[in-house]
């Protein structure tokens, strides 16, 4: 059967049409719109869209925030204007299909289990480090919920004691040591103190900043400056999973956004922290990690395949 998967972006709305096996079958984007009224006709629009050409039987809506037990109410949203809002009801009104609303981490790491990296193992745990750390957790083949429907939310575990502040309202969240925002920090903080970070200093001054993208570049060619805030920012999240490896004792960790497209240079570091980490290293069995494979169109297919379903 056919579903439909949007995933809404803070500036791109992406939906396709999605088979059985979680190919794409029709995609769009749009842009985002900023009025919340705006933004909800555009998914319900982008639903008639696919509607009128295929044999749709369920929608699915990956967005960012928590997203209620029922899989139906938006509680909060970190870039939209959504509090406690009935989503489902609203989209249901205008497409006139089932609607399931789900978190867009969860979503991908869904695509990713069933479909991606994750295909073959029953404990995945997935970490995307884009502005922030979104998380998504698989255990016996089922996304974790938890009693209110928005546990996995690894980004704002508590990393550093009264540290960076964070958007979610505290200090030291893991975000704010291992995510794409956070590389920009370190690659700044590198180009400040000289030496290794020449070469940042002087993009810099070329371009008044230093983005992600360029940081990767630099890594890619081999610059020092860029690589140590690489291996800062992989020490932190590898550290981490030494912690969600403690606690949810995952066969895999899947690792997407963009730092992630790195692959080794990011992934080497981390399993070095994340095995120095580990209670009873040498011991007990470890978790592998891998880079996330569906990329940008993780959010829909997970979307379109957890729709009308009890996963």
């Amino acid at each position: 059967m056919l579903k439909v998967g949007i995933d809404i972006g803070g500036t791109k709305i992406a939906g396709g049409v999605v088979d059985s096996d979680g190919g794409i079958v029709e995609q769009l984007r749009v842009d985002t719109p900023s009025d919340t009224a705006a933004l909800a006709q555009a998914v319900v629009d982008m639903a008639r869209y696919f509607r009128a050409s295929h044999e749709v039987g369920a929608v699915g809506v990956a967005a960012a925030g928590f997203i209620d037990r029922d899989r139906a109410t938006v509680i909060h949203a970190p870039n939209i204007a959504w509090h406690n809002e009935p989503l489902k009801a609203t989209l249901e009104d205008g497409v006139g299909l089932p609607v399931t609303i789900e978190n867009d981490a969860n979503a991908a790491g869904w695509a990713e289990y069933r479909f991606g990296a994750g295909r073959g193992v029953d404990h995945m745990v997935m970490l995307t480090m884009g502005t922030g750390v979104g998380g998504a957790v698989v255990l016996d083949g089922k996304l974790f919920r938890g009693g209110h429907g928005i546990a996995a939310e690894l980004g704002h575990i508590r990393f550093i004691r009264e540290g960076l502040l964070c958007g979610c309202g505290q200090r030291g969240c893991l975000e704010q040591y291992a995510s794409g925002r956070a590389l920009q920090r370190e690659a700044n903080d590198i180009a400040d103190a000289g030496g290794i970070g020449e070469a940042l200093a002087a993009h810099r001054a070329e371009h008044g900043k230093i983005s992600g993208p360029a940081v990767s570049r630099l890594v890619l060619a081999g610059d020092p400056g860029a690589a140590e805030a690489l291996r800062r920012v992989a020490t932190a999240l590898g550290e981490a999973c030494g912690g969600f490896q403690a606690v949810l004792d995952p066969q895999l960790f899947v690792i997407g956004g963009g730092v992630a497209q790195l692959g080794d240079a990011l992934l080497e570091p981390m399993r070095v922290a994340y095995e120095r980490s580990l209670p009873g290293y040498g011991d007990r069995p470890v978790a592998t990690f891998k880079i996330a494979r569906l990329v940008n169109d993780a959010g829909l297919i997970g979307a379109a395949d957890l729709a009308g379903t009890e996963a």
